[in-house]
Parts: C-alpha cells; structure tokens; sequence
C-alpha cells in the first residue's frame, strides 16, 4: 500500500478546496442575506465573489505549489496542469462576470454555484492521471453542466437542450466506462501511465482497438467531434448564456488537454500510423477520420444556419477537428498548440456568445438579421464581435491565426511515410477557407444591413461592455505576442509527460 501524505494532498488541492467554498458562501449568501435584494445586485455579488476566489486560486498555484504526483500518480500537479488550469479559472471568472445582467432565473446562488462546480471537475480532470478520478471527475463536470443547460425554466427549448445533453451525455459516460474497463482488463491497473506501459506487447489486440474506439466516443461527446457532436446545435442554442459560454469554452480545453493525456501516455505504442495511403491500425486514424469529417460536416453545416448561437455550435464542430490536428502531431508542439488554441478559441467564443446572448435579450432573438444596425448603434460592441468573428475565422494578426497556424504546423511536420498527415492539412486550410463564408455573414449583418425601424436599440451596460473589450483585446494581444503564453507552455512541457 503506497503511503499518503494527506497534508501534502490537501495544499496541492488548495485551489480547488477554494472554488468549492466559494461555491458555498456564493450559495450561502443568496439564500440568507440577498435574497430580497435585486437580481442584478445577487448576480453582482456572486461575479464579485467568483472573481476573487479565482484569482486567489491562481495566486496560490503560481506562487506555491510545487510539481508533484499524488496517491501514487493519480492525481497529477505539473506546470501544464498548472497553466491549465489557470486559463480554466480565467475563462470562468470572465464568463460569470459577462453574464451578470442575467435574467434567465431567479436562483442565482445556484447558478454560478454550478458553475463554480462544474470547474472544480474541469480543474481535477486537467490533473486525473488515473482512469477513476478522471471519470470521477468527469461526472462531477458533466453533471453540473446538465444542470446549468436546464436552468431557464421559462424556455422550452432549454429543457429539450438539458433532457439531450442528458442522453447523449450518459451514453457517452457509458461508452468510456465500458472502454476503461477493457484497459483494467488488458493491463491489471488504472493508472494511465501504467497503461501506456501495459500496453507495449499488446498493440495488436482486437480488444484493444475495442477500448479506443469506446474511450474516443466518450471523449468525442466532450469535445463535441463528429459523429458524437449531435447533442451540440441544441445545447448552444437552448442553454442560457453562462452554460453554453463554459460548454463551449472550459470544457473543451479541459477534454482536450485529458484527451491528449490518453492519447500520448494512455494508448503510447498504439499510435498507427494516418500517413496518406500508408495507414495502420492504431488511435492515429481513427483520429485523423474523426478530425477530417468534423471539419467538413462542421462548416458545411454552419453554412446553412441563421441563427448565430447554432452557427457557432457548428463552428464549434469544426474547430473540434483543428484542434484533433495538434493531437495527432503527437509531439511537445502539437500539444503546445492544442492548449493555445483552445484557450484563445475559448476567449472568443466567450466573447461571441456574450453578444449573441445580449442581442437575444434585446430583440427577442439570436438571428443573424437581428444584429443588423449593430455598427451605427453600438460601435464598440460591433467592433468587439468583429475582433471575436475574425480570430474565429483565423484572420491575422489575431490569436485564432496564431492557434491555426501553429496546429496545422505542427501536423504537416510530423515524420511519416509519404505525404504524412499533409492530406489531412490540406482538408484544413480548405474548410477553413469555407468558414470565412457564414463568418463574414455575421459581420455583414452587424456593419452593413440596415436595421429595422421597429428593432431595439444595441446599447450594452458598462459592466457587460467591459468585459467584452477585456476579451477582444486579451484576443487581439495574444495574437500580436503569442509569446506570452507559447513560451512559457514550451517550458511548463518540458516537465509534462
């Protein structure tokens, strides 16, 4: 039996222990002390509050927590882990405090005790080197999103978005637990690296390509990558603003960074082989043909659409099958690109969905003809989202390009038969040519259409206005000195699996 210095555990969990209790006294607080005040003074109150506790956190994980694996190597503290989930813990803050002139409930406290909730798990999955604590904390993540999706009661569409996530969120969970205990099986352990290890004399084992395939689809559903990307178009369009924002933000980068994990440590040795013509059987092609039919459904798909909350949630689909590139380069720079790009993917998005959700509160709906009339109206807010579409689009001297560029870099670089994964590079730049189509469409709609005379003015709160200019231009900087944070996920890698 391993010995466990729980004093140790305990400061290496600091920072989630203080989401956990500001999750309590946000909670607290509505129930006894503010639940006569205004929701604009509760919602104010609970950003404040989740603002200070997230900073506290990443204060304390950048000054005094040193790397180190607990329980044995199940739970996880590295300086990746670390960076993680400092951009998990700024996503959160920035999404609270977006949304603080929410009016989609009454149960404030909840809420963004939800929240709060739902990162702890994004926060334990980034650091899960064992395949139980990541389900744990997987489930811990997956069922307060449930939950956040459902939230507006007074919209039918958010029930039917919840009852869908639900279903395939369950199916998924079952699929990898399935998956899980195929590898318990073929290795006698559930740790990931012993699995990896496990692993090397068993490359050809049919039950094993049977593990892949069920842990990919649980993990696909996280990600929201074709063909599990089905509950997606819903859930971003019924989920109130906050949920949807995290959904498509936080979780993604945290699935990613424990997809990568499995990938590299987890299945080491049964890579294959997605070179073009010269494929063998491994995760490689299998991811590579998620990757390929997620870029293609996902943009074709956002061509059609006139809703813009749907637009992204098909965007989102895309993005999944760019991102699966810097998993598939299978070294230091594909990953150091994923956690780029999906952090700076994840400010704009955040950013997207504040003005999408501000729109739909001011003239009842998220089409792309309701944003017509933006630019004369409101031209700061028309600027933020042009800043948000762009990088989307992957548009320089933004971060979108830099995450891009880096990703499909990094595939094109990798050492294989052939042309290697340039099939695969190709297929990128091509639908990525095809998004900058249904991209403009919403600039178009913001900057050129005239507004209807009977539409609502666009005029944004200061708070809602200042937190979008924070993100566009956190955007536009990591953009023009993606330095900042490359460099030093370049140092925090070199200490990482």
């Amino acid at each position: 039996m391993i010995p466990v210095n729980y004093g140790q555990l305990v400061l290496a969990l600091i920072p989630e222990l203080l989401l956990v209790a500001a999750a309590l006294a946000v909670l607290g607080a509505d129930l006894m002390v503010l639940r006569e005040q205004s929701k604009r003074v509760r919602f104010g109150f609970a950003a404040g509050f989740t603002g200070f506790a997230c900073l506290a956190a990443i204060f304390w994980m950048t000054s005094s927590t040193e790397p180190a694996t607990y329980l044995g190597g199940s739970f996880i503290v590295s300086e990746l882990t670390q960076w993680v989930k400092t951009g998990l813990l700024l996503l959160t803050a920035l999404t609270v405090i977006l949304f603080v002139d929410g009016e989609f409930t009454e149960h404030v406290g909840e809420c963004v005790a939800l929240i709060l909730m739902s990162t702890v798990g994004m926060m334990l999955l980034v650091s899960a080197g064992d395949l139980l604590l990541l389900f744990v904390a997987l489930e811990l993540t997956s069922l307060s999103l449930y939950s956040l999706v459902a939230f507006d009661k007074r919209s039918r569409e958010a029930t039917h978005a919840a009852l869908q996530y639900f279903l395939f969120g369950g199916m998924a969970a079952a699929f990898m637990l399935f998956g899980f205990s195929l590898l318990y099986g073929l290795t006698g352990s559930t740790l990931i690296a012993d699995i990896g290890k496990g692993l090397a004399d068993k490359t050809g084992d049919p039950v094993l390509l049977v593990a892949m395939v069920m842990v990919m689809a649980g993990l696909g559903f996280k990600v929201a990558a074709v063909p599990f990307h089905l509950w997606a178009p819903a859930v971003y369009r019924g989920a109130p603003g906050p949920a949807a924002a995290l959904i498509a933000s936080g979780s993604k980068l945290a699935s990613f960074v424990v997809l990568a994990r499995l990938m590299f440590a987890g299945f080491s040795g049964a890579e294959g082989d997605a070179a073009w013509r010269s494929y063998t059987v491994g995760w490689m092609p299998l991811l590579a043909g998620v990757a390929a039919f997620s870029m293609v459904l996902g943009n074709l798909a956002a061509l059609a659409q006139s809703s813009l909350r749907r637009l992204l949630a098909f965007s989102a689909v895309a993005h999944a099958g760019y991102m699966l590139l810097g998993v598939l380069a299978v070294k230091e720079t594909g990953l150091q690109a994923v956690v780029y790009y999906a952090f700076t993917y994840g400010l704009a998005t955040i950013g997207a969905f504040g003005v999408a959700v501000f729109v739909e509160r001011k003239r009842g709906g998220d089409s792309l003809t309701d944003l017509a009339g933006m630019a004369k109206q409101s031209p700061l807010l028309a600027v933020c989202l042009m800043v948000f579409v762009l990088s989307l689009a992957g548009i320089p001297p933004l971060a979108g390009f830099v995450g891009k560029f880096h990703v499909f870099y990094s595939a094109a670089a990798l050492k294989s038969p052939g042309l290697g994964l340039l099939w695969l590079v190709v297929l990128s730049i091509a639908t990525s040519a095809i998004s900058l189509y249904y991209y403009l469409q919403v600039l178009k709609q913001a900057w050129v259409a005239k507004e209807n005379e009977t539409a609502v003015n666009l005029k944004p709160g200061v708070a809602t206005l200042a937190v979008l200019c924070v993100l566009a231009v956190l955007t536009v900087i990591l953009g023009c000195a993606p330095g900042l944070i490359l460099e030093t996920l370049t140092e925090a890698l070199k200490h990482s699996w």
